[in-house]
């Protein structure tokens, strides 16, 4: 195979996660395969939504099955259980109601679940514009579900700085978490802000995503256990890279994928960087730890990088290049989906994954969720957050399908253009 068949070849085997491996009920995304059949992902069903308009425009299935697909997503979409408008992280297939599988306390909204499944819908709204009955109706429930978002109700208090990841209908704000950057969450703010009947004020922004007060620099200084990052901006320099924003030296791989599947990083920026030579960044400072290897794993190299979050041999694990949060494991997507911005490197790891290491690596939807060569291990799953960001960014890099549909949403246009208009000051 030349280049362009062996990327159509790995973004058709990874949209088949979300084609054929769909929870049956909602034709929607499962959590990982194997695993639980009948229980959808929010968010992992936000960016297989996106897959399957990539499965669709490169025609891996016909637009009137696309169609079709989509009919039944939004008729789920539209009678699962919301918590003021947003959606739990995990729903049941068959009832629609919230699945609490992270605990009791997980029984209601997700906001940042939400997000990356409005991401997806509002490019379906565009990418179904066709004069048919259905793509007409496919628009106007995509439509209902955005509108219904209260997204300010997740400010907690009319005056609050920041927005709230979880709320809970019979426990309130037990969980607590304030969404602080950096870190996956950019898109939960974007839309939050670009909402016309639920808007927050852009000021929340800098007040709450690039909060500057002390437990927004403590929450930083957490993540990496160091003070880079901890003022959002980071100023320092990494393997060669300077990094303007940032924790720790760029945090794990999924910060530059989540947030802009759909939202376009080269038209993002702000009083402190312009966010694809910042993603761009992080992916090389990935990479660049990778290629020295500091702690010595085995199969590190310029073909087998990007340290992220994914399954693992102990459990599910979010690594990162600092030697504190490596443990020797490799995930496809780290570098798969970082196709935008390191496209050589991407494209090198990508042949070594798969023709060097295929005979274990790779299966029916794809590469497999992760691998770590020195324990003679590969996870037995396919993950959903994992398989559709390497379909879709591939896509990005191939055609800028998605970044395309989403930023011609009107709403996401004006409010960038506030963003940017603001100064980290603003109150």
């Amino acid at each position: 195979m030349d280049d362009e068949a062996l990327l159509d070849m790995v973004q058709q085997a990874h949209f088949r996660y979300y084609w054929e491996g769909a929870e049956k009920h909602s034709g929607l995304s499962l959590e990982n395969i194997p695993g639980r059949a009948e229980m959808v992902a929010s968010g992992a069903s936000g960016f297989g939504i996106m897959a399957l308009l990539v499965g669709a425009e490169r025609k891996f299935v016909t637009r009137q099955e696309a169609v079709d697909r989509f009919l039944k997503i939004t008729t789920f979409l539209e009678k699962a259980e919301k918590f003021h408008g947003a959606f739990s992280h995990f729903i049941n297939g068959p009832t629609g109601k919230v699945e609490p599988f992270f605990g009791q306390r997980d029984n209601g909204g997700d906001l940042v679940e939400t997000s990356f499944l409005v991401q997806g819908l509002l490019a379906a709204r565009q990418y179904f514009s066709g004069a048919t009955d259905s793509e007409r109706l496919i628009r106007e429930r995509i439509d209902k579900i955005w509108k219904d978002i209260e997204w300010d109700w997740y400010r907690q208090f009319p005056d609050s700085k920041y927005l709230y990841w979880h709320w809970s209908p019979d426990q309130a704000w037990v969980i607590n978490h304030k969404l602080i950057g950096w870190n996956e969450t950019m898109i939960t703010y974007l839309l939050a802000i670009a909402s016309r009947e639920h808007a927050i004020p852009a000021s929340l922004y800098y007040t709450g995503w690039a909060s500057q007060d002390e437990e927004a620099r403590q929450y930083r200084s957490g993540w990496g256990k160091t003070n880079d990052g901890d003022h959002y901006t980071n100023g320092n320099t990494y393997y060669g890279i300077p990094l303007k924003v940032g924790v720790s030296n760029g945090g794990p791989l999924f910060f530059i994928h989540y947030s802009f599947l759909g939202a376009d990083p080269r038209k993002i920026s702000d009083a402190y960087t312009d966010y694809f030579s910042n993603n761009q960044a992080i992916a090389l400072i990935n990479y660049r730890y990778c290629v020295e290897n500091p702690e010595g794993h085995q199969g590190y190299g310029k073909d087998c990088w990007g340290l992220t979050a994914s399954d693992g041999l102990w459990n599910y694990s979010a690594n990162e290049p600092v030697p504190a949060a490596d443990e020797g494991k490799m995930t496809p997507t780290g570098a798969l989906a970082s196709f935008p911005y390191t496209p050589r490197e991407s494209m090198a790891a990508l042949k070594n994954y798969y023709y060097n290491h295929g005979d274990f690596l790779w299966g029916e939807y794809g590469f497999r969720d992760a691998f770590n060569l020195d324990e003679n291990w590969c996870g037995e799953i396919y993950m959903g957050l994992n398989q559709a960001p390497i379909v879709v960014m591939i896509e990005n890099h191939r055609s800028g399908l998605l970044w395309n549909l989403f930023m011609r949403n009107t709403e996401i246009q004006d409010a960038l253009t506030k963003v940017k208009n603001l100064k980290p000051d603003a109150e």
